[in-house]
This record gives structure tokens, sequence and C-alpha cells, in this order.
């Protein structure tokens, strides 16, 4: 199915940046368009959107073609043109990759310390990463588990120096350095992990509960990768003003480069790219 009508704006993405820009675009009455692929809308902020005029289609975003000053997004339920585009598709976290993850997923394997943290009380659990991400998790985890181990492919933290400090100082987390998940293992629930020591090659098992991945995020961006500007990581480059090099593209939240993956950050990146795609429409 293809749209017909032609959009002042449409924005990619339903999270906290993807709606924030379609409250100000559709408040700002450009005819506008928020394409999702997921019901994590934040309902509240929907509804007040739309009644503003937002038009909202469940779909996923599969390609984007520039043609002749349109903008064209292909997506699973058609294609949409508009003279510009905000992508606010956020990312993902980024999984291990290792026999069983998918498997014990809810049943053990977590991505969310705060969520799940409570499950884990005087159990051990292990935490995967090194980074700012990592060791929060692990500090929040060291509340309710009985002990705690930090499994990290280097042999020192990424983390921020002050949180490094506090983890060290905290008795129940310890570290298995230049290390690496292998497998994970178990029945009904994870039981054990499957270590390879990186340098040496020498494998190991770690008796667990349950294990955090906290290595990254992954963004949603593999169907832009020839049309816009990428970090190393798949993040979308953009200016201050949440502008790509491409006029009339823009990106705002977890999906562009220098984020600060946070919800509050993510809402002001799309009344920014809101802002300035109006300022685009009326003077570009």
């Amino acid at each position: 199915m293809t749209d017909s009508a032609n959009y002042d704006v449409i924005i990619i993405g339903g999270g906290p940046a993807g709606l924030t820009a379609g409250l100000y675009t559709s408040r700002g009455r450009l005819n506008s368009l928020l394409i999702i692929s997921g019901y994590d809308l934040g309902q509240m902020m929907h509804e007040q959107a739309t009644k503003y005029g937002l038009k909202t289609v469940m779909a996923q975003a599969t390609g984007l073609d520039l043609k002749k000053g349109q903008k064209i997004v292909n997506t699973t339920e058609g294609n949409f043109s508009a003279r510009t585009i905000i992508i606010a598709g956020g990312s993902e976290r980024q999984k291990l990759g290792v026999p069983g993850e998918e498997k014990f997923t809810g049943k053990g394997v977590s991505y969310c310390a705060t969520c799940d943290a409570a499950f884990f009380k005087e159990q051990p659990v292990a935490v995967v990463g090194g980074g700012n991400a990592a060791i929060t998790e692990a500090l929040h985890l060291a509340k309710f588990a009985s002990r705690v181990t930090v499994i990290h492919r280097r042999h020192e933290l990424r983390a921020t120096r002050i949180l490094q400090a506090r983890a060290f100082a905290e008795p129940k987390i310890t570290f298995l350095w230049d290390s690496a998940v292998a497998a994970i293992e178990g029945q009904d629930f994870v039981k054990r992990l499957g270590i390879n020591q990186v340098i040496s090659g020498q494998k190991s098992t770690l008796e667990v509960a349950g294990i955090f991945v906290a290595i990254g995020f992954m963004p949603d961006t593999a169907y832009l990768k020839d049309i816009l500007s990428l970090d190393t990581f798949g993040h979308i480059i953009t200016n201050e003003n949440m502008e790509t090099a491409l006029p009339g593209i823009l990106a705002a939240g977890d999906i562009r480069h220098n984020s600060g993956r946070q919800a509050i950050t993510a809402a002001g990146d799309g009344a920014t790219a809101a802002i300035y795609a109006e300022r685009f429409l009326t003077e570009g």
C-alpha cells in the first residue's frame, strides 16, 4: 500500500524524542505523520499530539528515498512522502550473541537491573560490561544479590572514576578481568556461565542465578547506512540543531551520536528537531 498524502513532516519512532517532535510539529499545524514499530508509546503524550492532528501508522521503516526535493520513507505498510524527516527510532540494547542468551531471556538473562534486580535477592549474579551502564547496574544489584561478578573483556573499566571507586569499595562486587561469556547454561533458569579468558584462552565456569548484559546500544539505522553519515557504532551524526548533513533530514534521541540516552534529553532533542524542521519548511 502507498499513502498518496504528502506530509510536511514524517517522524520515525514513538519514544520520547519522536512523540515530543510529533507534539511540537502537529501543534505548529504542520501536516505530520508518526511511524512507530511497537506499542511503547507514551499514551498521554500521544493523545495530546493526536488532539492537534498528528496521524499515526504502525509500521517498520525499511528505507529512505530522496527524489526531487521529496523524501520517501519506505515501510512495511507502504511508502510515505514528506518534505522533512525526523528520525527518532531509538536504540536497542546490544546482545552478547552467545548460546543460551535467547533461550534464557526472562529466565535469568536480563538487560535491566532496575527492572529485575529484586528477583535475585541473596543469589549470585553477573554483569557483563565495563562502562557506566554496567557499573551502575552492578551497584544496584549489590543491594539485592549475594554476590555480583563484573565480567569485562579488558583489564580496566571504562566507567567514570567516581563509579569505579564506588564499585571497588563495594564488598559484594568482584571482577573477572580479560574475560568473555561464551555460553549461558541451565535448565528452566540460568545456572552457570561458560567463560573464556581472552588472553590465555583458558575456559572456566561461573555459577550464577542471573546475568545482566550492559555492553551498549545498537541504533536502528541499518536502512540508513548508505544515505546518512553514521558513527562507528551506527548512530546518526547531527549538529546541535539535530540536523544531519542532508537538508530537511533530522535525528533526535538515542539514535543520534552523543545522545544523553535519557528520556528527558530525548524529549529535548525531539523538541529541537521539530523547531528546526519547521524552520527548514519556512525558510529552506
